[in-house]
């Protein structure tokens, strides 16, 4: 792909992220957009991605690769999921080419393995993340992406072999907002880094995460935690719980995401028995430069 320009698209539930990026994979410029998979008006992909990138088009650029939620049955077609252990080769092996008029449009699959109980699990957009990782992460290596829908991934050699989901962003924003829990929420947004631990440490006892929340409630009322610390105590509960769940004490983690929401995950990992490492931000970025170097491009 040396000297060849490539638009690389992560097109998720929410967000429209574009980069535009040389042979290399050096990103020359980045866009981010609101316009989520969902948001997208009567199935006008095309059109919606012209209007987003048509100048880059105009400029000369001749390749978009995709990925993430823009090949689920709610997005742009239905790219069917590889089954784990999948490699970076099996997903440029696996990519669909879509009908798009002056370029040539092609996405990458999603993947879909199971739990150690055989309860299925599928992801889109966190694999090509995953690969975008640096080429120093040889052998085994657990990468955390934390958000909404939370994934946990075991890699062996640059290949997926396992990974679980945890709702952990959704569930926090449904119990701040739709419970009783919601009365007490009166966080300006800033995070009690105190209340935050408190919420971690609380997640080693016994009883249970439904018993545990209710925690939330009543220290508050008998004045043991201010209202105003309660999100932050609560997040560190369900953050606390995700760790501890996914996370063999002792292991070593690497994070890709905000780097806010990750400073807290690397809080809870160390306060579980483990480290954690920042990964790049762009790794969406990385991993469809990465991708698209092994494509037979027309």
């Amino acid at each position: 792909m040396e000297d060849i320009l490539l638009i690389a698209i992560d097109w998720g539930t929410s967000n429209f992220r574009a980069f535009r990026l040389n042979g290399s994979g050096e990103i020359l410029e980045r866009r981010l957009f609101p316009i989520g998979v969902l948001r997208v008006e009567e199935g006008r992909f095309a059109e919606t991605l012209l209007v987003h990138v048509g100048d880059w088009l105009t400029a000369g650029e001749r390749r978009i690769l995709l990925c993430g939620m823009v090949g689920s049955r709610q997005g742009w077609a239905e790219a069917k999921y590889l089954s784990c252990p999948v490699g970076i080769k099996d997903l440029a092996d696996s990519v669909v080419r879509l009908p798009f008029d002056g370029a040539e449009v092609l996405l990458v699959p999603g993947v879909q393995g199971e739990d150690s109980y055989g309860v299925p699990e599928v992801m889109r957009g966190e694999e090509t993340e995953a690969m975008g990782m640096s080429d120093a992460h040889e052998g085994t290596a657990v990468v955390c992406m934390p958000g909404t829908h939370s994934k946990w991934i075991k890699l062996h050699d640059r290949t997926i072999v396992s990974f679980i989901t945890c709702m952990t962003g959704e569930v926090f924003a449904a119990l701040r907002r739709c419970t009783i829990l919601a009365r007490i929420m009166t966080s300006d947004g800033m995070v009690d880094n105190d209340a935050f631990l408190r919420g971690v440490a609380r997640s080693a006892d016994t009883g249970g995460l439904l018993h545990h929340l209710f925690s939330v409630r009543t220290l508050a009322l008998v004045d043991q935690l201010k209202e105003q610390a309660s999100a932050s105590y609560l997040s560190g509960l369900l953050i606390g719980h995700e760790v501890r769940a996914a996370m063999p004490k002792g292991t070593h983690v690497h994070l890709i995401g905000a780097t806010e929401l990750c400073s807290l995950y690397a809080k809870a990992i160390e306060a579980c028995g483990g480290s954690s490492t920042l990964e790049d931000q762009d790794a969406a970025a990385r991993g469809l430069a990465a991708i698209a170097r092994r494509l037979s491009w027309t």
